[in-house]
């Protein structure tokens, strides 16, 4: 009997990223759709601008859950990659999160906030090479 690659300790982890990353990436393209269609004419090109930049990197990095979620099942660590998960979603917190309020609300102190998540996408895309490098 072959025994199954998903485990009851991987599952969760699998769940999450999954589930987070398709809910992230439908909410960029309810963020894409906002921007396009109820921004235009209320905020200024610039603005336009660091809005779809928010949501290209939402967009990019809800993938990056969701690639995150399948890879444990090509033998890759479940611990870096849930510790790479957690990356992504507090970078698109973060990065693109900031950008959005930024945006909206015109509150300038978020501004140093943005490289954080910056950083933390940075981070996530590490532990998810070191992962495939320690197979």
């Amino acid at each position: 009997m072959k025994r199954s690659i998903v485990t009851a300790n991987n599952a969760g982890l699998l769940r999450f990223a999954l589930v987070c990353g398709a809910l992230l990436a439908l909410l960029a393209v309810m963020a894409g759709a906002f921007g396009a269609h109820s921004l235009r004419g209320v905020i200024g090109e610039r603005g336009l601008e660091v809005f779809q930049t928010a949501v290209t990197y939402q967009i990019y990095h809800s993938l990056a859950l969701i690639l995150v979620a399948i890879l444990p099942v090509a033998g890759l660590s479940r611990h870096l990659l849930g510790i790479a998960a957690g990356f992504f979603v507090a970078g698109i917190l973060l990065f693109s999160g900031s950008l959005y309020l930024l945006v909206l609300t015109d509150m300038r102190w978020l501004g140093p906030v943005t490289p954080v998540g910056g950083v933390s996408f940075m981070v996530g895309w590490i532990l998810v090479a070191v992962a495939g490098l320690r197979r």
